[in-house]
């Protein structure tokens, strides 16, 4: 067992401390090393290829680690690395040394603004453009809660929908709200309540439009088991001093319900604001696969 010299600062700084006499020399020995040896100094650089988001879909056997997302607007855990879309999902780069000489050219927007750093977090609903080949992409989930590579236009290309966690008033009385991708605006419609989107220009940061939290609105989950699927808000459970539980209901009719703070509108009645991914956010049970499956082999053989 490693040890450390009696002579030492935390050595004697321990000793001073009064130690139950039913503990044992390893136990206190232990005590003392860990004390001493293992002290965190600042923040974490490092993430283990294990404990990396699911939603990335890493593989196990690729590495040790996997990139770390810098910090920035969105949680480690609802972000996804500007290295991981370009090198892992695009396959534009083989290499991290490659993304970094992609980045570094200024060639990758996300949200209109250049980002350079490869760890960069972008996260549910951002928008990243790579302008030299034309492409403009949303990050959003699919029905089994992985990040997927949707395609849009260069039209809705040119704003975004936030949720609004936060409308407060400000010093001299300026009412502000402050959104999910941790945007700040100033002087919103009064309207405006926590947890209803809004539509936002993303060259001039203006709110377009916004989409009342209320029931016959389309929603997408953004958290939980339930991630990625889309559906319509039935009811709202109020429980105070706990979780608010909502009720959704999907195009196929199955109903579900998750915490209000998984649930992001998207649309007004069925008419959704951006595109959705190719299973339009319906998760079919594993017998519906299975029935999907054989009537595709069965039409074409």
């Amino acid at each position: 067992m490693l040890t450390i010299p009696k002579w030492s600062a935390g050595a004697m700084f321990l000793d001073a401390w009064a130690f139950p006499g039913n503990i044992n020399s390893d136990y206190r020995q232990a005590y003392q090393h860990n004390y001493v040896m293992f002290q965190a100094r600042g923040p974490k650089k490092h993430l283990k290829r294990l404990h990396a988001p699911k939603a990335w879909m890493l593989d196990k056997l690729g590495g040790v680690y996997a990139p770390r997302p810098s910090t920035g607007p969105h949680k480690l855990r609802e972000s996804l690395p500007l290295v991981i879309f370009l090198r892992n999902r695009l396959k534009y780069a083989l290499t991290n040394c490659e993304v970094k000489k992609i980045v570094k050219q200024r060639l990758v927007k996300v949200d209109g603004k250049v980002r350079t750093d490869p760890n960069y977090p972008a996260g549910f609903m951002d928008g990243i453009t790579i302008e030299k080949t034309g492409e403009f992409f949303r990050l959003i989930y699919d029905v089994k809660g992985r990040f997927t590579i949707h395609r849009i236009s260069a039209e809705e290309a040119k704003y975004k929908l936030c949720k609004v966690k936060r409308v407060q008033t400000g010093p001299k009385g300026i009412p502000f709200l402050v959104t999910h991708d941790g945007r700040t605006i100033r002087y919103p419609d009064p309207v405006i309540r926590v947890n209803d989107t809004i539509q936002l220009d993303i060259a001039t940061s203006k709110i377009m439009d916004s989409i009342k939290f209320e029931s016959g609105n389309l929603c997408m989950i953004t958290g939980g088991r339930n991630l990625g699927r889309v559906g319509t808000v039935v009811n709202r459970e109020r429980h105070p001093g706990s979780f608010d539980i909502v009720h959704i209901k999907d195009t196929l009719g199955h109903n579900f319900a998750t915490r209000l703070n998984n649930v992001f509108i998207i649309g007004k009645a069925t008419k959704p604001y951006v595109s959705l991914p190719r299973s339009k956010g319906v998760k079919l049970s594993i017998a519906e696969e299975r029935d999907k499956r054989l009537a595709a082999k069965a039409a074409s053989g």
